[in-house]
């Protein structure tokens, strides 16, 4: 995951949790954002 950009990531997240994603692989990528600390521009973008 550390090819991604940190835009691509979250747009990756948010298609991930759109078309129900398995769980783990959206927990695997969440864990990503909060380790770019990318949280909050889930909550604002």
């Amino acid at each position: 995951m550390r090819y991604l950009s940190d835009q691509m990531l979250l747009e990756v997240y948010r298609r991930a949790v759109s078309l129900q994603l398995e769980s783990d692989f959206i927990n695997l990528i969440y864990e990503e954002l909060v380790r770019r600390s990318l949280v909050d521009a889930l909550v604002t973008a």
